[in-house]
C-alpha cells in the first residue's frame, strides 16, 4: 500500500478531526451503534461494502474510494504475511533475461533439470559458481568476456567443450602454410568443402561446426587450448554461402598462423560488415582473407575494366581464369560496389558438403560431450 495511503481507521479519525465531529456524531448520522464506530476508528473492525456507502454519504465522497481503502489495508495485511519471494528468484529472472537458456537446453548444452541448473550453468562457462558466470557475477566479479554479448558467447563456450573432447595430431604451422593451396584448389567447386575438416586436423586445428543462436550474429572464433599449443577454429556457417565459408574460414586460418587467441578468445561477428577502426589482428586477417578468395590486385583490375557492366559471362571466366567458383567473385562484387543483388544465383550452399565430416552440433544433431576434455 502506498505510503500517503491511510487506512480506513485512519481516514474515519481524520475526517471527524477536520469536520469537528465525534465518533457519536458519526454513530448518530450512520444510524448504527457508537461501538461500531469506536471499531471501525481503531481497526478492529473493517469496512463493508454497505458501510462504504454509508461513510460516502456521510461525508461527501465516492463510496468506491472508501472501500478502496478497505481493500488496500487488506492487501497490505496478506502481504505482511506472505514469507516473501525466495532470493532464487531474482537470481534466475537475471539467468533468463541475459542467456537464452530455453534455447540452450533444447539444443542439449544444459539440462533443464531446476535442482542442478545452477551447477550445470557454471560448468558451462568454467566457473565455479553460477555467481561468477560471465554477464551474471557481481561488478566486483566482471570477467574478461564482458563486452562479448551473451548469445556470441554462449555460443563459444559451446564450441570450447566440443574442441576439448577432439583428438587431433599436434598443431605444425608449417603443415598449415603447406595447406593453403590445397584449400584454394578446393574452392572450385561446393562440393569439395568436404575435404576441409580433415585437412585441418592432419595440420593439428581442431575445426567445429555449431550453429549459431538467435541473434547472435556470430561467424567464428580462434582460440588455442592445452597452454596455447592447440588452436580450435569454430565456426556457425549462418550464411550458407560459399563465398561467406571460404571467407570466414581463411579469416580464421589467418588469426591461427599469426598466433591470435592466445590471451583470449577472437570472436569475430558480422564479418561481412565492413567496418572501422578494426584492431591490426583484423585487418591482417581481412587482407588474407579478401586475396585468398580473389586476388585483390586481379580483382581491382577487373572491376575497373568491367564497370559499370558486369555480365555473367565476363563474371564466370574471370573466375575460371582464377581457377575457383564464381560465387567467390561474386561475393566479393557485391560488397565491392554495395550491390547484393549482383549474380545472387551463383552463391552457392556449402553446408551440406561441410557437414558430411565436420564435428556439428546443430540443425538438428547434438555433438556428444562428455565433460571429460581439458584444455590444458
Amino acid at each position: 500500500m502506498a505510503d500517503d495511503l491511510p487506512t480506513p481507521a485512519e481516514f474515519i479519525r481524520r475526517e471527524l478531526e477536520n469536520r469537528g465531529l465525534t465518533q457519536q456524531d458519526l454513530a448518530f448520522a450512520l444510524c448504527v451503534p457508537a461501538a461500531a464506530v469506536s471499531q471501525i476508528a481503531s481497526g478492529r473492525r473493517g469496512i463493508s461494502a454497505e458501510m462504504a456507502c454509508s461513510l460516502g454519504a456521510a461525508f461527501g465522497m465516492p463510496a468506491k474510494d472508501i472501500l478502496g481503502l478497505q481493500k488496500a489495508a487488506e492487501l497490505q495485511a496478506e502481504l505482511a504475511k506472505a514469507k516473501g519471494p525466495s532470493p532464487a528468484v531474482a537470481k534466475n529472472a537475471k539467468i533468463i533475461s541475459t542467456y537464452p537458456v530455453r534455447k540452450m537446453v533444447k539444443r542439449g548444452w544444459i539440462d533443464g533439470d531446476r535442482k542442478t541448473f545452477d551447477q550445470q550453468l557454471a560448468t558451462f562457462f568454467d566457473v565455479d559458481s553460477v555467481d561468477e558466470v560471465p554477464h551474471l557475477a557481481h561488478a566486483g566479479k566482471k570477467s574478461g568476456y564482458s563486452d562479448v554479448p551473451p548469445e556470441q558467447l554462449a555460443w563459444m563456450f559451446r564450441v570450447k567443450h566440443i574442441a576439448r573432447e577432439t583428438v587431433v595430431p599436434p598443431f605444425s604451422k608449417k603443415a598449415l602454410r603447406g595447406a593453403l593451396p590445397k584449400l584454394k584448389a578446393m574452392t572450385v567447386e561446393p562440393e569439395e568443402a568436404r575435404h576441409v575438416p580433415r585437412l585441418l586436423s592432419e595440420c593439428g586445428i581442431r575445426f567445429v561446426i555449431v550453429e549459431s543462436l538467435p541473434g547472435g550474429k556470430i561467424d567464428g572464433v580462434c582460440f588455442w587450448l592445452k597452454n596455447n599449443t592447440a588452436p580450435v577454429i569454430g565456426m556457425s556457417l549462418r550464411f550458407d554461402r560459399i563465398d561467406n565459408f571460404w571467407f570466414v574460414l581463411r579469416h580464421e586460418l589467418e588469426h591461427v598462423l599469426r598466433g591470435d587467441g592466445k590471451k583470449s578468445a577472437i570472436i569475430d561477428a558480422d564479418l561481412d560488415a565492413a567496418g572501422d577502426h578494426l584492431p591490426p589482428e583484423e585487418i591482417a586477417a581481412n587482407e588474407a582473407s579478401l586475396d585468398f578468395c580473389v586476388p585483390k590486385a586481379e580483382m581491382d583490375s577487373w572491376i575497373a575494366r568491367k564497370t559499370p557492366y558486369f555480365s555473367e559471362r565476363d563474371l564466370v571466366g574471370f573466375a575460371r581464369r582464377l581457377g575457383v567458383h564464381p560465387g567467390l567473385v561474386a561475393g566479393q562484387l557485391r560488397m565491392r560496389t554495395g550491390n547484393f543483388k549482383l549474380f545472387s544465383r551463383y552463391l552457392a550452399k556449402v553446408r551440406f558438403a561441410v557437414v558430411q565430416s565436420a564435428i556439428v552440433d546443430g540443425w538438428g544433431q547434438i555433438a556428444p560431450v562428455t565433460g571429460t576434455g581439458i584444455d590444458r
